[in-house]
């Protein structure tokens, strides 16, 4: 497990990474979705913060495993992508470890770093860390190319992939 993150995202200062139009996590028009923004704020570390809303719960007032698994998921990718926002990865494998049960309406952390890149795969661990700093879940993950997305920026800009304004 890696040490806790005691990083502030400064917006404005650390370098906001894109968000798509529908994308169920980052997804700027998908009122059904999470709604997170993603800020690179060291060479291999990326994160972001949410409150995740009491209708993705499981049980009453904890957050449904499957989010939590899709916020890790995530992270990593946008992890493997820093620097690099118009080379995308797809998850090859991903190993959760739920450690203690993820509030609703609470803020929440989530952190991604890369461990090594290999060619065309990348390795991540993530963490998503309570208020009190205390890690809840953690995961680590294999992610490779997904070369068939236009890698031009304009095109993807076009498909709805821009960084937006805080």
């Amino acid at each position: 497990m890696m040490a806790s993150a005691q990083i502030e995202i400064e917006k404005g200062v650390h370098n906001k990474q894109p968000n798509s139009a529908n994308c169920f996590v980052c997804g700027r028009e998908n009122e059904n979705g999470l709604g997170l923004s993603f800020y690179e704020v060291g060479v291999d570390e990326v994160m972001a913060e949410v409150v995740i809303s009491s209708h993705f719960e499981g049980y009453p007032g904890i957050v449904h495993g499957g989010i939590v698994a899709t916020m890790l998921d995530e992270i990593a990718e946008r992890a493997a992508m820093i620097g690099e926002h118009t080379r995308f990865r797809l998850t090859a494998k991903l190993e959760i470890r739920y450690r203690k049960p993820v509030p609703s309406e609470q803020p929440l952390r989530l952190r991604g770093i890369v461990v090594r890149k290999k060619g065309r795969i990348a390795f991540t661990h993530t963490e998503l860390i309570l208020a009190d700093g205390t890690v809840a879940a953690e995961a680590d993950a294999v992610l490779v190319d997904y070369p068939r997305l236009p890698g031009d920026e304009s095109v993807l800009e076009s498909l709805g992939w821009t960084v937006d304004p805080d």
